[in-house]
């Protein structure tokens, strides 16, 4: 680490060089050169920035045994990134360099740090709770495919095992509504020291745990408890639940920024909000400025071109065989020396029809204020466009599902709508004299709304997440279908 610390572009450029010249034979590897590429600027220049879609036949044809293909070593496994939507699951390759130099050696450091910032820590004298994707491995086409966390289980050392909980067998269950039952089973009579999944996803688990048990919280349970780490979606909406579930200010809140293509970044201090680009895991980054990004001015910068405070789109070069690859996140730089960033969104999940640029950390920041102003908590939401239609001006439309419901839900709609032009210059702006956008609506979700639609799509597990921000009216109208049948219910 204080390589990349000291000389974080040298050792950027060596990825590179590195990559380029392992691949050299892969069929990519000849269809553009990569022999003679010497530079950053020869690479830039023959290879396209590309998408899913575009690799899409590629991974096909290597999911069906053929390789050397677009990397070097053989592909025995396929991460389904399920994403957040209901989409169709897209298969992404996972080499047994990115296994070892990228997904492990994260998971070694992210340790490291902790135990280098907390040196009192009594970690490894309980278990670790991982809480991980639902789908079994399929082996029928000669290569595997699951979500990411089955493929980590499913290739960690025997002696791993030993330190966590639940078991493989039934972390690896592919029924999410058998498989939670099984899990509290399992680890109530544990003596769990950290946790490690998806905060919305683990807090439907920990509820379950104080439902089996009668308790009141889970140290009652876990007296041991100090560490979740976390990642997948944004922490902020769920930190008060948690604060309850967990009543101990000792507890530490550990965040990374990992997916199917790669392990990103890591929080690499106690309580902060910034995570540090680890920039030694077989990762080649690049960036589009989202101001530009998807139009014709649209350009792609290296690590060493980023500027503080904007956001970017993130293209990623891998040993997972991935080529200047759109991954569909963005993040914003905090800091250059070193780099740390916080993920702001993604390309896809924003709000933009009527020129609002709303993007996800917009929306997270007003929750968060919001809820101090008018005292409440969320365990889910996503919004969407109400469209214009004739003389009729637009609007925010917002599904949420209360974990603690405001006591007023039109003060809560005043005071999100207000903090949502504060953060955000261009929402203020529509917003004006309500010139193009009215004042938002809410509808205050039955419980396990957003259940009953993930379930509904087949994507109950710890890897899913909720749409937050859409373009569309897709999730919303299906969100209002489901919330109207829980009405009629009552």
């Amino acid at each position: 680490m204080e390589l990349f610390l000291k000389h974080p572009q040298e050792l950027q450029e060596n990825i590179l060089h590195d990559l380029v010249y392992f691949a050299r034979q892969t069929e990519i590897g000849k269809k553009y050169g990569f022999d003679s590429i010497k530079s950053y600027a020869d690479f830039a220049d023959r290879v396209p920035v590309s998408g899913y879609t575009d690799m899409e036949p590629l991974f096909n044809r290597s999911r069906k045994g053929e390789n050397n293909i677009f990397w070097p070593t053989d592909i025995k496994w396929f991460a389904m990134s399920s994403g957040t939507t209901g989409s169709r699951s897209k298969f992404i390759p996972v080499s047994q360099e990115s296994l070892e130099d990228c997904h492990y050696a994260a998971a070694k450091d992210l340790l490291c740090m902790y135990l280098n910032n907390n040196p009192e820590s009594k970690l490894f004298t309980g278990k670790g709770l991982r809480l991980g994707g639902s789908k079994q491995i399929d082996r029928s086409s000669g290569t595997a495919a699951g979500d990411l966390s089955s493929i980590l289980i499913d290739n960690m050392p025997f002696w791993a095992d030993y330190s966590s909980t639940p078991t493989n067998e039934v972390a690896l269950m592919a029924d999410w509504e058998t498989k939670m039952p099984a899990i509290v089973r399992e680890t109530i009579n544990e003596d769990v020291t950290s946790l490690a999944g998806v905060p919305s996803w683990m807090m439907v688990l920990l509820n379950k745990v104080l439902e089996n048990t009668g308790k009141n919280n889970i140290l009652e349970v876990w007296p041991h408890m100090e560490v979740f780490f976390h990642g997948g979606v944004s922490f902020d909406p769920y930190v008060d639940q948690y604060k309850k579930l967990l009543p101990n200010d000792n507890i530490k809140y550990y965040e990374s920024y990992n997916a199917s293509e790669g392990f990103f970044a890591i929080q690499d201090t106690n309580d902060s909000k910034e995570l540090l680009l680890m920039l030694d895991y077989g990762i080649f980054y690049e960036f589009i400025p989202m101001k530009t990004y998807g139009t014709d001015e649209e350009r792609v910068i290296p690590l060493s071109e980023v500027k503080l405070g904007e956001n970017y789109a993130i293209v990623i070069t891998t040993n997972g065989g991935l080529w200047r690859y759109k991954i569909g996140d963005t993040v914003r730089f905090t800091s250059t020396s070193p780099y740390r960033i916080k993920v702001s969104g993604r390309t896809k999940h924003h709000i933009n029809v009527f020129g609002e640029e709303l993007i996800i950390e917009n929306a997270e920041q007003a929750l968060k204020k919001t809820m101090q102003i008018v005292p409440s908590s969320i365990k889910d939401y996503t919004v969407a466009p109400i469209f214009m239609e004739g003389k009729e001006k637009g609007a925010h439309e917002w599904m949420i599902e209360f974990d603690r419901a405001p006591d007023d839900l039109e003060s809560f709609a005043r005071a999100l709508d207000l903090e949502l032009q504060k953060v955000n210059s261009d929402y203020e702006a529509k917003r004006y004299n309500d010139l193009t956008l009215k004042h938002l609506k809410i509808h205050q979700a039955r419980p396990d709304t957003f259940y009953l639609w993930l379930k509904s799509k087949n994507k109950l597990g710890g890897q899913h997440k909720i749409p937050r921000l859409s373009n569309k009216r897709e999730y919303m109208d299906e969100l209002l279908a489901i919330h109207q049948e829980r009405v009629l219910e009552v």
